[in-house]
């Protein structure tokens, strides 16, 4: 099996195990509850989970999407975000590679797949997942610019923490400007972006940024097409700005080298 192949089955399988823990961090994160404990339990019946019925995706298979004690149907989203977190890992590991950025953007990813969800489920996104994200990722990204074991690259950490501030401000302003369109934590997020973007270079950075506002956008306007908004209506950002960030970080130097080309 080539490497390459080989550390996308590796963060495929983790994605799993992260992804069956992102379903408690979805679910009590807003609730105010403990991701530590107590032990995952039916919502409905409040019977423990079995560690035999938590086995990522499997264990809702095996149960034909049914509690073992009370037969309480058992949602599609909990299979859903532990494959859908493998299939990010192992995007992200193809992408980035065997590289010291790669703890990096797997945490973003992880992130991102919480953030996304709570923010369509209750219009937040919660301090306490996104700000403790600067302190990691500003460790994570001070790895990868050290690179043990090859050439150190201080100067894109620097980059990471201007493009961060840089897009927190943009943010900032545009929420003073526009309050009813652009929240605190649509804001606080920007940064956590920018310093992971700035890291990849100034393409994928306004790259990113420029997806995060095309692709919602064009949500927003299917949406008022179908009937299912209005104008006024309040759609959540983030999963946009996260989905925007992943577009920089894959297609960044490419499309900032072709628009290069066009200005040439």
């Amino acid at each position: 099996m080539p490497p390459t192949a080989a550390l996308a089955l590796a963060a495929a399988v983790l994605g799993l195990a992260i992804g069956s823990f992102l379903n408690v961090v979805i679910w009590r994160v807003p609730r105010g509850g403990s991701v530590t404990g107590p032990p995952s339990e039916c919502p409905a019946c409040g019977a423990r989970i079995r560690p035999r019925d938590n086995v990522p995706v499997v264990s809702w298979l095996l149960l034909r999407a049914r509690c073992r004690d009370c037969a309480a149907p058992i949602s599609a989203r909990y299979p859903l975000v532990e494959a859908g977190t493998a299939a990010l890992f192992a995007a992200a590991a193809a992408l980035v590679g065997p590289s010291w950025a790669l703890p990096a953007v797997l945490y973003l990813a992880a992130v991102a797949v919480a953030l996304a969800l709570i923010d369509v489920d209750v219009h937040r996104l919660p301090d306490v997942i996104v700000l403790p994200s600067y302190p990691v990722l500003a460790v994570l990204l001070a790895l990868a610019a050290w690179n043990p074991g090859g050439t150190s690259d201080w100067g894109a950490l620097l980059r990471a923490g201007v493009a961060g501030v840089a897009l927190l401000t943009f943010y900032l302003a545009a929420a003073l400007a526009y309050p009813a369109g652009m929240g605190l934590g649509d804001v606080k997020l920007a940064g956590v972006l920018g310093l992971v973007l700035g890291w990849f270079g100034w393409d994928a950075l306004v790259v990113g940024g420029f997806a995060a506002f095309l692709l919602g956008g064009v949500y927003a306007a299917v949406l008022v097409v179908l009937g299912r908004a209005g104008r006024g209506s309040g759609i959540p950002f983030g999963p946009w700005m996260l989905a925007g960030a992943f577009v920089g970080i894959a297609v960044g130097d490419p499309v900032g080298a072709w628009y290069v080309g066009l200005l040439g």
